[in-house]
């Protein structure tokens, strides 16, 4: 799912609305965590929400959509909870009861973008004092209906988004066909916050930890290790960044579990190298973790995350893993009592903060592809850096927002610039690519441009390549961009430990609705040259191909291959392909 911001958020034109709900009075008292304490003890301000858009994917009415999610907020208790100063200055937290309510259209001024009229509003009726501080708005247009939801961060958290996006979808298709909205009320937030503040306090060795890592950060949480100017607020930079798409992603998760580590610890290392070269430190970041610890908070919605910190002092997978673990143990205990000695989070300008979400692990999940679905930050003033990595199903995204100073525009572009081309480079690099074919290596990796020449030598370099194939390099080229262009297509080149190119093939995941909606893996333009052929190499790169097309689902593996290339239908046949079908071709 891609991580993006509200100045970033692109919009069709079209029709706004909100939809205004009923509020009641405030009711019963209920008890605030740490983090609530903090985040809505600031006070009210713009920019303190995080939202999800998406669009629906079939015609639907306003009202169908405003049942909907008054069956969300029904089901989900932090949703029916406001926020008020206490008399002691400090927030508290109250129930109240949400009821239908009416649709306002929100005007887009002469001249203002869509988005700008979507911040306006979300910084309006989602800050932590509102009642209630979440606000549901729907853009019509000629193409459809987009979808945003957003929330002041006290009662969410990005897992919280997407139950919220599953259980309005969920509700809207149920409503449609006549049957109960949703199942029984999720188990509030508020009831994780009781267990949390009832637990023991954390034993001396997790605050000893603490305290070392807090010293060794100037007596504060962690800092950026580089340069930002002013320590004072400053308006924000937002970068958004595609790590890798699916098959770099698969490249580097197929390092890390060679390496015995999670892809999260294989990126701390990479993490780790960078700060250590830009700025001669450990790497130390605040490190928030999830604090869902039983399977019962899996469909609740609320802000489940509390804050550890990550200290990884050598790059090298086992000792990032080590951090990991660590830091997620440290997190794992009442903050409120550790932290008691600083008063509470001692917090410095500078922080740096480092958030992952593997989506593909999530219990809940949703058609973030197909529904054009997009996780919204707000605009704000920052003196501090916050990275959002998140690893879904179409590779490795993130989101870094810092002060847009000249300075601080130097050092955390340098850091991101060098670790994304690290962790691309590791991807590359992965033992994934590695073919090893009787006692030599060779390695699989996506063509580029520059290596069109040596495919196209390879396809000419065959019994009918002479009467195939064509001499106008020019074709091959624009035929190459073609190609690329779709996610769908993986060309692939081999190389033998000298980087010279020996081999090629073509992958294609061909999605379909036969045989029960399976999809399958066509393979083109198998060659391997001469002086390397009946050797193994290409049933090692048919192997890898098999599992490149699992990994995306495929459940079928197809080949083509001219009637009169017996040795290829040889080849084909003893590792497992049958004649089942009879392929029929012409010329159009």
């Amino acid at each position: 799912m891609r991580l993006t911001n509200v100045t970033h958020l692109r919009l069709p034109f079209g029709r706004l609305w909100g939809y205004d709900v009923s509020v009641s009075a405030l009711r019963g008292r209920l008890p605030v965590s740490f983090d609530q304490r903090l985040h809505v003890g600031a006070g009210d301000r713009r920019g303190s929400w995080m939202a999800m858009s998406f669009r629906l994917p079939s015609p639907t009415g306003r009202e169908a959509i405003a049942d909907a999610w008054l069956a969300v907020v029904g089901r989900h208790g932090t949703l029916r909870t406001a926020f008020v100063p206490g008399a002691d200055g400090d927030p508290e937290l109250h129930e109240i009861e949400i009821g239908p309510g009416t649709w306002v259209e929100h005007e887009v001024s002469p001249g203002q973008a869509v988005n700008e009229a979507v911040r306006d509003i979300l910084d309006a009726a989602c800050s932590p004092y509102q009642r209630p501080s979440h606000r549901l708005c729907v853009l019509e247009t000629a193409a459809g209906i987009t979808v945003v939801i957003a929330a002041d961060h006290a009662h969410v958290d990005m897992w919280s988004m997407l139950v919220i996006a599953r259980d309005l979808l969920s509700a809207l298709d149920a409503g449609s066909d006549g049957r109960e909205l949703l199942p029984e009320p999720a188990p509030a937030f508020v009831e994780h916050t009781q267990a949390l503040l009832d637990r023991k306090p954390a034993p001396d060795h997790v605050r000893h930890r603490w305290e070392q890592i807090i010293g060794d950060s100037g007596g504060a949480m962690p800092q950026f290790p580089l340069p930002l100017g002013a320590p004072d607020p400053q308006r924000e930079r937002v970068e958004v960044r595609d790590v890798f798409d699916l098959d770099d992603g698969a490249a580097f998760a197929a390092q890390a579990r060679n390496d015995g580590v999670s892809t999260l610890a294989l990126a701390v290392v990479a993490m780790t190298a960078v700060t250590r070269e830009l700025a001669g430190t450990p790497l130390r970041a605040v490190f928030p973790v999830h604090s869902r610890f039983d399977d019962k908070w899996h469909d609740s919605v609320g802000w489940f995350i509390t804050n550890s910190v990550l200290e990884s002092a050598v790059a090298e997978p086992l000792a990032a893993a080590a951090a990991v673990k660590e830091a997620v143990q440290l997190g794992a205990w009442p903050l409120a009592d550790v932290l008691a000695p600083w008063g509470g989070m001692p917090v410095a300008p500078g922080m740096f903060a480092i958030s992952w979400l593997d989506l593909r692990r999530l219990p809940v999940r949703i058609d973030s592809v197909g529904l054009d679905a997009q996780y919204v930050s707000a605009t704000i003033d920052t003196d501090g850096v916050m990275l959002w990595f998140i690893l879904d199903d179409t590779g490795l995204h993130l989101r870094c927002r810092y002060p847009d100073t000249v300075e601080a525009r130097i050092s955390v572009g340098g850091w991101l610039d060098l670790l994304v081309a690290r962790l691309q480079s590791d991807a590359r690099s992965s033992v994934r690519g590695l073919l090893r074919v009787a006692g030599r290596t060779f390695r699989l990796e996506r063509a580029r441009r520059d290596d069109v020449k040596a495919i196209a030598a390879l396809l000419s370099d065959d019994q009918f390549g002479p009467d195939r194939e064509c001499a106008e390099f020019e074709r091959y080229e624009a035929a190459y961009n073609l190609v690329v262009r779709d996610s769908s297509n993986y060309l692939g080149v081999v190389r033998n430990d000298s980087d010279c190119i020996v081999a090629t093939m073509q992958l294609t995941v061909i999605p379909g609705l036969s045989r029960g909606g399976s999809s399958r893996l066509q393979i083109e333009g198998l060659r391997v040259a001469a002086a390397e052929r009946s050797q193994g190499l290409g049933a090692a790169m048919l192997e890898w191909a098999h599992n490149f097309g699992r990994a995306r689902g495929a459940q079928l593996a197809q080949v083509t291959t001219d009637e009169a290339r017996e040795r290829a239908r040889a080849f084909y046949t003893r590792l497992g392909y049958r004649t089942a079908h009879v392929g029929l071709k012409r010329r159009i």
